[in-house]
C-alpha cells in the first residue's frame, strides 16, 4: 500500500519571499486603485450637481428680483376722477387706471413709454390706492413694473435700444432692480413681470396633504397586515409582487388610471387638488409599504417576544412595540414617496392639472396646478422674461425637495434604534 505524499509545508518566512511581497504590493495597490476610483466617481458626481446648481442659481437668481420705474403722479391733475372717502374695488377696477398709466409715463419717460413699461403697470397703482386712498387728493411717486425688454436690459440682458433706455433712466434716477415680492405671492399671469408661484406653491401643499391622508395609513396597515398577520400563501405572494411591481410601473400609467376612474369614472372635479392627490396616492402607496415592510422586519423578534412573556396581546405588541419602533424607517420612507411626488408632473397632466389658474385655489375641489406643472408652463412660454421665471421658479422646487428629504435624514438619525 503506498503511502500519498505529504504536502510541503509552509515556513514561517514564507512571507518575507518575493513571490509573497509581490503579491502583497500587487493588493495594496489595487486597493489604491479602487480607492482613487471611487475617489473619482464622487468627485465627478459632485461636479455634475455643483453645475446643475451653478447653472440654476444663475439664471434664477434673476428671477427673484424686478426693475421698476418711479412714476410721478399728480393725481388731483389726472383724469382719474375718484371721490378718496368713496373708493371700492368696483369702482378700481372700473376706473381708466391704463389711461392714467400711459399718460404720465409718456409725459415722464416719451414717446417710447409703451416699450418701457409694462402692460399691467397700472395695477400697482390701483394696489397703491387701495392701500392708502388719500394718495388722490395729492402727487404721489410710485414705483411701477418696467417692461419685461427693459427689464431684462437692466439685467445685462436686453437689446442695444433697451440698454440705451436703461442708462438715460439710471440718470433720471427712477430705475431700479430689486427683490420681487410679489413672484412669492402671485399667482399665474400672462406678463412674465407680475407672475408668481404662490398659486402653484399652494396647490403643491394641497395635493401633498391629500396625498399623505390617503397613502399614509393605507400604507403603513397594509405592511403591518403582511408582515404581522398574514400568512404565508400563493395570495399573499401575489400581494406582494404587485407591490412590488406597482413600485417600478412608469408615473403615467397612473395618470391615465386616474382619468379613466376619478374624471370619467366618479366624475369628481377636473385639475383639482383632490384629484391629483389620490392619484399620486396611488403612485406613493407601494413605496410606504416597501418601506414599513422594511422598517417592521428590522424590529428584533426578542421584542415580540418579550411582550407575549409579560402578557400583552397580539394586537398590544403590534401597536405598543413593534409600530413606535419601525416608526421612523415608516416616516423615512413615506418622506422619501412624497418627495417623488412632489416633482412628479406626468400624472397631473393626464388628469388636467395643467390649467392657467390666476388665483390660488381656496381649497382641495378648487381648481390648481403644482410647480413641476408650474415650471412644464412657464417654459413653453414664448416671452424671454419666463425663463428666468421658470429656474426660479425650479430653485423653489429644489428647496422643498431638499427640505423634505432633509426631514427625512433628522427623523432617521433622530428616532432610529441601533441593535
Amino acid at each position: 500500500m503506498s503511502v500519498p505524499p505529504t504536502p510541503p509545508q509552509r515556513l514561517p518566512t514564507d512571507w518575507k519571499s518575493d513571490a509573497m511581497r509581490k503579491r502583497i504590493a500587487g493588493r495594496y495597490a489595487a486597493e489604491r486603485r479602487f480607492k482613487y476610483a471611487g475617489l473619482f466617481a464622487v468627485l465627478l458626481s459632485a461636479s455634475f450637481l455643483a453645475f446643475l446648481l451653478v447653472t440654476m442659481m444663475g439664471n434664477g437668481l434673476r428671477g427673484f428680483t424686478r426693475t421698476e420705474i418711479a412714476l410721478k403722479i399728480d393725481f388731483p391733475a389726472s383724469p382719474l376722477l375718484l371721490d378718496p372717502a368713496a373708493i371700492t374695488d368696483e369702482s378700481l377696477n372700473q376706473a381708466n387706471l391704463p389711461m392714467v398709466t400711459d399718460t404720465v409715463a409718456k409725459k415722464l419717460l416719451g414717446a417710447d413709454a409703451d416699450t418701457l413699461l409694462s402692460p399691467t403697470a397700472w395695477i400697482s397703482i390701483r394696489d397703491a390706492i387701495k392701500a392708502d386712498p388719500k394718495i388722490l387728493s395729492r402727487t404721489e411717486t410710485i414705483s411701477v413694473p418696467a417692461s419685461t425688454g427693459l427689464d431684462l436690459a437692466a439685467k445685462g440682458q436686453g437689446s442695444p435700444e433697451m440698454e440705451a433706455a436703461v442708462a438715460r433712466l439710471k440718470q433720471q434716477d427712477v430705475l431700479s432692480t430689486g427683490f420681487n415680492t410679489s413672484f412669492l405671492t402671485a399667482s399665474d399671469g400672462t406678463d412674465p413681470t407680475q407672475v408668481g408661484i404662490w398659486g402653484a406653491f399652494k396647490g403643491s401643499l394641497l395635493t401633498m396633504i391629500v396625498t399623505l391622508v390617503l397613502s399614509f395609513p393605507i400604507g403603513v396597515a397594509t405592511a403591518l397586515y403582511l408582515e404581522e398577520y398574514a400568512r404565508k400563501s400563493w395570495w399573499t405572494d401575489i400581494i406582494e409582487v404587485s407591490i412590488n411591481n406597482l413600485a417600478a410601473v412608469p408615473s403615467i400609467i397612473f395618470g391615465l388610471l386616474g382619468l379613466s376612474i376619478f374624471l370619467n369614472l366618479a366624475h369628481l372635479p377636473r385639475s383639482a387638488a383632490l384629484v391629483g392627490g389620490m392619484t399620486l396616492a396611488l403612485l406613493t402607496m407601494p413605496v410606504i409599504v416597501i418601506a414599513g415592510r422594511n422598517a417592521i422586519k428590522s424590529v428584533p423578534p426578542s421584542i415580540r417576544d418579550a411582550a407575549l412573556g409579560i402578557g400583552a396581546s397580539p394586537v398590544q405588541v403590534v401597536f405598543q412595540h413593534v409600530l413606535p419602533l419601525a416608526l421612523p424607517g415608516i416616516l423615512t420612507g413615506t418622506i422619501i414617496g412624497m418627495a417623488r411626488a412632489l416633482g412628479e408632473t406626468a400624472p397631473l397632466l393626464m388628469i388636467g392639472m395643467r390649467a392657467f389658474i390666476a388665483t390660488p385655489p381656496g381649497g382641495i375641489t378648487d381648481p390648481a396646478t403644482v410647480l413641476p406643472v408650474q415650471i412644464f408652463l412657464w417654459s413653453d412660454e414664448v416671452s424671454k422674461g419666463f425663463v428666468e421665471k421658470t429656474s426660479a421658479a425650479i430653485i423653489v422646487l429644489l428647496a422643498f425637495l431638499l427640505a423634505m428629504n432633509g426631514l427625512a435624514i433628522y427623523l432617521r438619525n433622530k428616532f432610529e434604534t441601533r441593535w
